[in-house]
């Protein structure tokens, strides 16, 4: 069963109606907030909240489960390059003292980020992982951000690292792919251009990606920290 997308109000009603069309319970999905719900002033600025609500791996006594193919392989084993091999061990080590129970796979397939260069991913793999994750992954961003400044203080050398947990950040990056492309089509009917919400540069650089060989259409960044958004526009034409 594939993930569903899905808007409302609020995250609660958003994760209701995803629940509903998809006939589980919330103990049988993985939820991901990524939009939340404003309420505005007098109607004014009201902004619905966006969810992504995926189904959870389930085995029957007489069929495994199917193992979805993954968009590469980990490199579970050596030779690591050095850096990499660094940071795997500082993860498992600051998940030893949250006193989780996981494994970590080395991925060298993720995207580079939009400001730094190629980066390798270390995914961490386990049961009840959500707490690693956060609301709207502010978790997993923090520990990411952990990983690489300890890093960074042992080497000396900037080796930018993404920390994914159970592929969260895929599933995230696919549904702005999709999202990507949505919102550029509603930029060519209004004519106008549109901003995304603030987003990490890692997610930035998949809505470029997304629509980089669109020929109606130019992305840019703009803001600052953690403000910085993609705002997608028509491109110029020449008189």
């Amino acid at each position: 069963m594939e993930s569903l997308e899905i808007s409302g109000k609020t995250v609660e009603e958003a994760v209701q109606a995803a629940l509903s069309q998809l006939g589980l319970t919330e103990e049988e999905v993985e939820i991901a907030v990524l939009k939340e719900g404003r309420k505005g002033i007098l109607g004014l600025g009201t902004e619905e909240a966006r969810v992504l609500v995926t189904p959870k791996a389930r085995a029957t006594p007489t069929e495994a489960t199917p193992q979805a193919t993954p968009a590469c392989e980990p490199v579970l084993n050596p030779p690591l390059p050095e850096p990499v091999a660094q940071a795997r061990t500082i993860l498992e080590t600051l998940l030893s003292g949250m006193r989780i129970s996981a494994t970590v796979e080395a991925v060298p397939c993720f995207p580079a980020s939009e400001d730094d260069g190629p980066a390798l991913a270390l995914n961490i793999k386990g049961t009840d992982l959500g707490i690693l994750i956060g609301r709207r992954g502010q978790t997993l961003s923090t520990l990411q951000y952990m990983v690489n400044l300890i890093l960074s203080q042992k080497t000396r050398i900037p080796h930018p690292i993404v920390v994914d947990v159970e592929e969260y950040k895929q599933r995230r990056y696919q549904s702005l792919h999709t999202l990507a492309q949505d919102l550029a089509e509603q930029v060519k009917k209004n004519r106008r251009s549109l901003a995304m919400e603030p987003m990490p540069s890692d997610e930035r650089r998949i809505v470029h990606l997304a629509l980089a060989k669109d020929p109606e259409i130019s992305t840019e960044s703009a803001g600052e920290g953690d403000g910085r958004k993609v705002i997608i526009s028509l491109k110029k034409t020449r008189a």
